[in-house]
């Protein structure tokens, strides 16, 4: 049993060998794979082509876009709704450590705002070391909570720059 949960819905899923079932009923619809990426889906004589813009495995998250409509989803496979029910959940646990100065540096440009939302992998700061650029990237899905540099700022090793939360 898989859960679909978007913005605005969420769904049960079953896959067994009687098909495939949505909150406990068998749609009446007919899905055909077009290309790896790309859907046809007739459900109650309406078509819909739907093609997966992006799907981030890790985040078990899947960006779909339906007729011209983007909607993102997160599934959540049976070990993760046992592991809910028992009230561990890993998406929350994720590190969200402070940006620190690994070394003494100057901070060439600042890239978020505080109270911005931030992915895994967002840029949030550059800063000169031994002669080299290196690019602060965030560790985990986060909120910048303070920005304790300005750009030109000469900072120490270990010091902090941003608090994440």
């Amino acid at each position: 049993m898989y859960k679909v949960l978007s913005s605005s819905d969420e769904h049960t899923i079953v896959i067994d060998g009687n098909g495939v079932h949505i909150n406990d009923e068998h749609p009446g619809w007919d899905c055909r794979q077009i290309s790896p990426h790309e859907y046809s889906l007739i459900a109650d004589g309406k078509v819909y082509n739907i093609f997966i813009e992006h799907m981030d495995r890790s985040r078990k998250t899947v960006l779909l876009n339906v007729n011209g409509s983007l909607i993102e989803s997160r599934i959540q496979e049976p070990i993760d709704q046992v592991l809910k029910n028992m009230g561990i959940d890993f998406s929350k646990s994720q590190k969200k450590d402070p940006v620190k100065a690994p070394m003494p540096g100057l901070v060439l440009k600042i890239m978020v705002a505080p109270g911005q939302v931030l992915k895994k992998g967002d840029p949030v700061l550059v800063l000169e070391a031994m002669k080299m650029e290196n690019v602060f990237k965030s560790a985990a899905d986060a909120t910048v909570k303070e920005i304790h540099v300005t750009s030109g700022q000469a900072v120490e090793k270990g010091q902090v720059l941003i608090t994440l939360e």
